[in-house]
């Protein structure tokens, strides 16, 4: 959800280099075609046979030490709930598994996809949005931050299934270094891919939100099967060293979260 959550009312192991409750939502829109594995039947139709592009949203949320559970549910309740707005693709929200940083400690996330900047924009401005934001996020949460990226190329399913491990990387790139190095650092996300670890789905791209950010202006979300394979990926220790090595010297910042995709079944 765009800061709407970081205040506009309307975010171990190195990302690339190793290369994150409630019920998590299925995707849904008419102007694309996509089959919900878990359905019978088509949630889109439309001449476009797969979406080449999506709009990527990542908000984290650090929840105040000590609030109550029933308040944090109700925070938990009302962004999943926010799946039925027209704009959106794809949401679910829920408790991080992991959260590293040196600067920030991040307790929940929020995941969610869109056709186009302006159904983003839309979704951020509506009405719903702005209430549960105001009554159930921002009365319990001590840090909110978000990025927001353009995913180009896009493939695989629009909604991760339940209990999949994702991988979501934000790093902050020193100053005035230029769009090669940023496209230098891009071609090392997306060269995890190509790589032995079994990511799923992989998508990367610049931040176009950067007054929300804290600065980062790159992010990464890696889908895993389960959290066994995301665990086997970062073992690959000489592998993680190599992509560090060849980015290290333009990072000021990272922050990763590990987040398991809700089941039906699951807790706050």
């Amino acid at each position: 959800m765009m800061l709407s959550l970081s205040l506009r009312l309307r975010p171990h192991t190195f990302p690339l280099l190793s290369p994150l409750s409630t019920t998590s939502q299925p995707a849904k829109r008419a102007s694309l075609t996509f089959r919900n594995p878990y359905s019978s039947s088509p949630r889109m139709s439309s001449s476009s046979a797969f979406p080449q592009q999506v709009i990527e949203h990542i908000v984290l949320f650090k929840v105040r030490e000590g609030t109550e559970q029933s308040k944090v549910n109700a925070m938990m309740s009302g962004l999943n709930g926010l799946n039925s707005l027209d704009q959106v693709l794809y949401l679910t929200a829920g408790p991080v598994l992991r959260s590293a940083s040196s600067l920030f400690s991040f307790t929940h996330m929020l995941h969610s996809r869109y056709s186009t900047k302006d159904d983003l924009s839309a979704y951020s401005a509506h009405p719903e949005h702005l209430r549960v934001v105001r009554e159930t996020g921002l009365p319990i949460c001590e840090d909110i931050m978000a990025v927001d990226w353009i995913a180009d190329g896009f493939s695989g399913p629009l909604a991760p299934p339940p209990e999949s491990a994702l991988k979501v990387s934000f790093l902050k790139l020193k100053e005035d270094l230029g769009d090669a190095v940023k496209d230098e650092v891009l071609g090392v996300i997306r060269g995890i891919k190509d790589g032995p670890a079994a990511v799923e789905q992989l998508t990367c791209g610049e931040n176009f939100s950067p007054a929300r950010a804290k600065g980062f202006s790159v992010a990464s979300l890696a889908v895993f099967k389960g959290v066994a394979e995301m665990e086997a990926a970062e073992s690959n220790k000489e592998l993680v060293e190599s992509r560090k090595e060849k980015v290290r010297e333009y990072l000021d910042g990272v922050i990763v979260i590990d987040f398991v995709v809700p089941g039906s079944s699951s807790n706050l």
